[in-house]
């Protein structure tokens, strides 16, 4: 016969013999180092396991926000800043000459006459480019947080590195001008011929073709209009195709498809072609060796990351026309030979 006490079924409390109680945490360790006399590593006996907090009622409004991708320099908006700068530059321009024209400036005194001085077409174009440039370096660094020139990529040291490389486009474009200038001869009587009128204005067109208009016009050109460009395009096939924008680079300067440097390369050529087709009297030979030029322009500006570096192909483009006709003319000292 079993010893163990019957259960009660009428009480729970009736359960088979009660144990002690079990031992304290004290108890327990002093038990353990009685036989085991080195050191035990301490734990809990009946360690509380933590329980998953719940999430918030209203999670999605507790997400971090999306960043959008950092700003891509220059782009349309900047662009477009930089027309109304221009506006402005042609604005102060104006009243220059008409100041000018008030104080008889060599020997100037009615608008007619300023149209077809050489003084005054050179110095409003001046006036336009530093008005203009004055305000961008003030405007620009407070938009980009960093400097106009940085903005730009400049990047001078690059363009001197590989200078023989870039004088050896220039010297391609020049090659081109002498065939353009076989196949596809301009008109003898061009608007630009009437410029050099003398030896003077020959001379202020030399300086101001290897200084002024290299700088200005690929500040705008390639500076400006051509990143904008080569930004619209990857953008809108990112919008299209949702496939995601390239990173920026070290510097934080935008990486452009090859389809976008392309593209933006012949949509920055043809404006550039046009500006200087008047000219010309928009004669078609001309006018496609301005293309070619500046299509080389902008692989000098694209494959170098360099501003500097189009700038030093486009001044020693000019540099090489100039001195050809300066050698043609004895020094523009016969200028009906041109």
């Amino acid at each position: 016969m079993s010893t163990l006490p019957e259960r009660d079924p009428l009480d729970p409390e009736s359960d088979a013999p009660r144990r002690e109680d079990s031992p304290t945490h004290e108890e327990f360790h002093s038990a353990v180092n009685k036989y085991f006399p080195y050191d035990v590593p301490e734990f809990t006996l009946h360690e509380e396991v933590p329980t998953p907090a719940e999430p918030p009622l209203f999670e999605s409004w507790l997400e971090p926000e999306f960043e959008p991708p950092p700003p891509r320099i220059p782009h349309f908006g900047h662009l477009a800043l930089l027309a109304i700068l221009i506006s402005l530059g042609f604005l102060g321009s104006v009243l220059l000459a008409r100041s000018a024209l008030y104080f008889h400036l060599w020997g100037i005194t009615t608008v007619e006459k300023a149209l077809n001085d050489i003084h005054y077409t050179i110095g409003s174009m001046a006036a336009v480019y530093l008005i203009a440039f004055g305000l961008a370096l003030l405007i620009f660094p407070l938009i980009w947080h960093k400097g106009l020139f940085a903005g730009l990529q400049w990047n001078v040291a690059t363009a001197l590195h590989l200078r023989w490389r870039l004088l050896g486009a220039a010297g391609v474009c020049f090659v081109l001008a002498m065939v353009d200038e076989v196949l596809l001869p301009g008109p003898t009587n061009a608007p630009i011929d009437k410029l050099f009128e003398n030896g003077t204005a020959a001379w202020l067109l030399f300086a101001f073709g290897v200084t002024f208009a290299p700088f200005f016009e690929e500040a705008i050109f390639r500076g400006f209009l051509l990143p904008a460009l080569c930004t619209a395009f990857d953008w809108s096939v990112e919008r299209a195709t949702s496939y995601p924008a390239l990173p920026l680079e070290s510097n934080g300067h935008p990486q452009w498809s090859i389809p976008a440097m392309v593209f933006g390369s012949i949509a920055t050529s043809i404006p550039f072609a046009l500006m200087h087709a008047e000219q010309t009297a928009w004669s078609l030979g001309p006018f496609l060796l301005l293309i070619c030029v500046s299509l080389v322009l902008c692989w000098a500006r694209l494959s170098t990351r360099s501003l500097a570096a189009s700038v030093l192909v486009h001044a020693s483009y000019n540099f090489l026309l100039f001195s050809l006709m300066l050698l043609g003319t004895s020094g523009f000292r016969h200028l009906d030979k041109m």
